[in-house]
Formats: structure tokens, C-alpha cells, sequence
């Protein structure tokens, strides 16, 4: 007896109840021929036609008389057997054009057929969004230009010589702001450490004069005052990117530190951290998940400093000014 062609073994595998169905699609692999790639579109777009029979026969239920005779499980059972072999013969031959999609796309043998993996990079569309991507760009750029005026050359530099000299310039403003806000002033503090690094990083303009900025801040649309453009790390999830930002100028300490206060009490988005009071882990992790800061291990390194034996040994009292 003659083997069985590689024709007959995909007609024979269309019959999905046939449980010897997937090793007849094996054999024909096995055997090279182009057609096996059309018959495996043919029953993926089978198993979407199914998809769509078993969606319209749910919504046919719903509305379906229970005490019917022709709505009971055995019913559903054959009805359900019948679908799956109507998804089958529908999709041979001609079938909906989904099969002929997936034959172009994996064939690879049509050259006028482009592929999906461009279509979904860009397409045409490419032109359309590189252009507004210019326009963001150009608009960013002529912020920080004009922000710069005055800065050109914005550095980071030591503001104070140690860690005790920072604690103790900005302990009484920190504990002002703080009764205001109703705050843990330790808490204002520790996040000013992790933002300048003990004060050893504090953003300093072309002629060395200080922001005073220990929070930060960046210089948006409404800040009026004095700004500074310098590099910066932000995160994009968990991965840092170094980029220019401008950031808010202070004539002095006690105005950087209030201003951090009104800049705090005056967006909706931190009222949740005001709401933590004196509880410092829940006003630094409601900080970040506000988006004070998109480094994603903020609040711990907030928190880090508030627990660490540093400052702890300056704030015998716990910076509460008691």
C-alpha cells in the first residue's frame, strides 16, 4: 500500500475531533512540502473563527430560555463540536484572508508585502511623529536656553565643609517649615541630605554664588525667580538617564527652605504626604509616589538617611527642635 500523499494528510488533519489529527501535520512537516505552512494559517484562522462562534453563542445563551430542552448541557456539548468544525471548513479554501496574512507574513515570498514588524515600528507614520518629536524638543530647548540667562556655566559644589555644618544651617528653618507643614522636620531634612549630598553637591552658578536649592526644585512654567541649568539623572523606570534641567534660584537658605514648604502645601498631588503628619516613612514614600522624584528608591534613601547614625548623632533631640 502506497504512503499517504502530503495533500491527503492535511485534509485528513482538518478534522479537529480526529485525535491523530496533530501527527498527520507532523509527517507533512516532515516531508518539506510548501503547503504545510497554508494549512497551519488555514487552522490558526480556525481557531479565531472559533473564537468568534463561542463569543455570539454566549450572548445566545444569555438570552436563551433555561427550561428549553434545546439549551441543556448535551445540547451545548454537540453544538460546541459542531462550531469547532465549522471554524475548520470555514477557513479552508478561501477562508476570511486572515490565513493569506500570516502565509505573506511568514513566507516571506512576497516582496511587494511588507512586514508587520514595520508597520508596527512606525509605518507611514514615521514623517508624522518625528516632527511633533522636534517640536518637543525645540520647545524644551528654548525653556532651558532662556532659563540659563544669567548661568550659562551652572555647576554642583560643596555649599558646606561637613555634614554638622549643613544639619546645623538648615535644623532651624527645616523645624519652621515643618511646624507649618505639620511635618517630622528630621524628615525635611534627611531629604535635603539625599538631594545634595550632605550640602557637597548644591547647584552654584557661573561667578560660584550659591541656589541654595537643597530640595531640587526644578524652575517650571510659573516660577518667576532666578534659575539654573545643569546635568541631572533621571530615571526611566528603573533605568537613569543624565539630561539638562533648569532649577530654581534662592537669594538665601530660609527662602529655599520656605519655598520648599509653599511648593509642597501648594500642590494637590502631596496633600496625601501632608496627611502622613510626623510619620516619616509615609510622608517619603507618599513624596515619591507623587512624583517628587522618578528615582524609584527615593523614599528609602530618605529613609536610610532619617534611620542613619549620621544624623541621628547631630539630632539628639530627633530634630524636633525639643
Amino acid at each position: 500500500m502506497e504512503p499517504i500523499n502530503t495533500q491527503s494528510q492535511l485534509e485528513m488533519s482538518r478534522n479537529v475531533h480526529d485525535l491523530g489529527s496533530i501527527n498527520k501535520m507532523r509527517e507533512a512537516i516532515a516531508s518539506g512540502d510548501d503547503k504545510v505552512l497554508r494549512e497551519a494559517a488555514n487552522q490558526f484562522e480556525a481557531i479565531f473563527v472559533q473564537m468568534m462562534l463561542k463569543s455570539m453563542r454566549k450572548a445566545q445563551d444569555a438570552l436563551s430560555d433555561e427550561n428549553s430542552p434545546f439549551n441543556s448541557e448535551q445540547m451545548k456539548f454537540y453544538r460546541d463540536m459542531h462550531d469547532q468544525q465549522l471554524a475548520t471548513d470555514l477557513s479552508s479554501g478561501k477562508g476570511m484572508g486572515l490565513a493569506d496574512l500570516i502565509v505573506k507574513q511568514l513566507g516571506q515570498q512576497d516582496d511587494s508585502y511588507t512586514p508587520g514588524s514595520l508597520v508596527r515600528s512606525d509605518g507611514n507614520l514615521n514623517p508624522v511623529n518625528q516632527a511633533s518629536r522636534d517640536a518637543v524638543n525645540t520647545v524644551t530647548q528654548n525653556m532651558l536656553d532662556s532659563a540659563s540667562k544669567g548661568s550659562p556655566s551652572a555647576h554642583k559644589a560643596a555649599m558646606f565643609e561637613t555634614p554638622q555644618d549643613f544639619v546645623a544651617a538648615i535644623r532651624p528653618h527645616a523645624e519652621q517649615v515643618a511646624k507649618e507643614l505639620g511635618v517630622d522636620p528630621k524628615a525635611i531634612i534627611s531629604q535635603a541630605a539625599v538631594e545634595t549630598g550632605w550640602g557637597k553637591f548644591v547647584i552654584h552658578d557661573k561667578q560660584g554664588n550659591s541656589s541654595h536649592n537643597l530640595f531640587g526644585i526644578k524652575a517650571s512654567g510659573d516660577w518667576q525667580g532666578r534659575a539654573a541649568v545643569v546635568d541631572t539623572l533621571e530615571f526611566t523606570g528603573d533605568v537613569p538617564r543624565r539630561q539638562k534641567a533648569a532649577f530654581r534660584a534662592y537669594d538665601s537658605l530660609n527662602e529655599a527652605v520656605r519655598d520648599y514648604g509653599k511648593f509642597i502645601a501648594g500642590q494637590p498631588r502631596y496633600q496625601q504626604a501632608l496627611e502622613q503628619g510626623t510619620n516619616a516613612r509615609g510622608y517619603a514614600e507618599s513624596l515619591q509616589q507623587a512624583g517628587y522624584a522618578t528615582d524609584p528608591t527615593y523614599a528609602e534613601k530618605i529613609m536610610s538617611v532619617y534611620n542613619g547614625d549620621r544624623l541621628n548623632s547631630m539630632l539628639p533631640d530627633n530634630g524636633r527642635g525639643e
